[in-house]
């Protein structure tokens, strides 16, 4: 076949060819729909999978850039919002707009935050304080818009060190931040600590419940007791929630919920500084495609408070009997109880067992899970998908630690992210 320099074909393939060709590729990539990743990847179903597919496919190609042309995108943006804002306890006046994920609904969290200090503090050197343990991507957004990221290691419950983050307050702090649950180690932090720090110096706070906004939410509802850690906690100014994760919509839909529209009005931006006109955006974003927004619309309102109850449910029996199987073998220790549905492992005797050994005996297997540290760890994100995967994958993990004592190997840590 004749190819030009940049390697498209000469002339164009057919379609079922193509097609063909991306289910090839698509061969040797885990198969999260049967359960078989922990992290990454979230499945309620074949039926809710379809339907999300669906609405992402015929909202695939309309923008959510200018929603006057498409009004439909703006009614589904106000209510997924809306419903995001009532699980939050957002109270009336919440606001927010639709992100493509958790770590866009961080670096707005940021840059509102910056932008609220710039305005009504005249802070041209901010800085936020934050612990180890929170997401790597505030350091994302430090480093994109010119902050200071001033990290405080997390006590030794894995928590957040609530005294040693008020010390490291100055004049110049913008932000300060804590997760519910934290994504290492799956704890929460003491939001209303955290938060009544913040009050008491009138900064920004941020919660990042990507991973647990959902969940935490109906846990509650299930008559679990979880610590206060939304907008009932007073000082709380901002909260993400990831919808591709725990609310099982197609991947590019999270949410940045702030208290009112006036801490809202930091995260936007508007120019006229060219010859185009007028120029307003959410986020960091301008064109953004309408298939997520409208994947999560559909999947929420076809799952209702019954469905992510049921959800939710699933996913902490799962995750309750695999810390259950784990604690029962004796070469691997919990870094902590969790408190969601994510949680963390390492070994008890890191000399005689490398987890990352383990990790890659487990994908020969055909099983993926995350790679972490300090210290050496792997991380499992149970979701409903696993309820009836546990015992195989038990089974599964004391034969990929058998094989690692036995080899004595010492494994790639891997990467959260990657940039090849």
């Amino acid at each position: 076949m004749a190819l030009t320099n940049g390697g498209i074909p000469a002339h164009g393939l057919p379609a079922a060819q193509v097609l063909a060709q991306l289910s090839a590729l698509k061969e040797h990539d885990v198969r999260w729909r049967d359960g078989r990743a922990f992290t990454l990847a979230y499945s309620a179903g074949a039926e809710v999978g379809a339907l999300a597919d669906e609405a992402y496919r015929r909202f695939s190609s309309d923008n959510g850039l200018n929603t006057d042309a498409f009004p439909s995108l703006k009614t589904i943006q106000n209510d997924v919002v809306g419903i995001v804002s009532g699980w939050l306890n957002g109270g009336e006046d919440a606001a927010g707009f639709m992100t493509s994920g958790g770590t866009e609904s961080i670096l707005l969290a940021v840059k509102a935050a910056r932008e609220r200090g710039r305005t009504e503090r005249s802070i041209e050197h901010p800085n936020v304080v934050l612990p180890a343990s929170a997401h790597a991507a505030f350091e994302k957004a430090c480093y994109y818009f010119g902050l200071q990221s001033r990290r405080i290691p997390v006590a030794a419950d894995w928590r957040a060190d609530v005294v040693a983050m008020r010390a490291a307050i100055d004049a110049d702090t913008v932000l300060i931040v804590g997760s519910a649950p934290q994504y290492p180690q799956g704890v929460i932090d003491p939001i209303e600590a955290i938060a009544g720090v913040g009050a008491a110096h009138d900064i920004n706070v941020h919660v990042d419940a990507c991973m647990g906004g959902v969940t935490l939410t109906y846990l509650a509802m299930l008559g679990y007791r979880i610590p206060p850690w939304n907008f009932s906690v007073p000082g709380v100014t901002s909260i993400s929630v990831d919808l591709h994760k725990y609310g099982y919509t197609a991947k590019g839909a999270s949410v940045l919920v702030h208290r009112n529209k006036r801490l809202r009005q930091y995260q936007t931006y508007v120019t006229t500084n060219w010859l185009g006109g007028m120029y307003g955006s959410s986020g960091i974003m301008g064109t953004k495609s309408g298939g997520p927004m409208a994947a999560a619309w559909a999947v929420m309102n076809h799952l209702g408070d019954d469905g992510y109850l049921r959800l939710t449910a699933a996913a902490r029996r799962a995750t309750e009997r695999l810390v259950a199987g784990i604690v029962g073998m004796a070469e691997l220790t919990l870094r902590a109880v969790p408190e969601a549905t994510i949680f963390s492992v390492g070994a008890v005797d890191p000399a005689q067992l490398d987890v990352f050994a383990v990790a890659d005996a487990l994908w020969r297997r055909g099983w993926y899970v995350d790679r972490q540290g300090p210290p050496p760890s792997l991380h499992l994100t149970v979701n409903a998908v696993h309820e009836d995967k546990i015992d195989e994958f038990l089974g599964v993990l004391r034969s990929a630690v058998d094989e690692g004592l036995q080899s004595a190997k010492t494994g790639d840590q891997g990467a959260y992210g990657t940039v090849e």
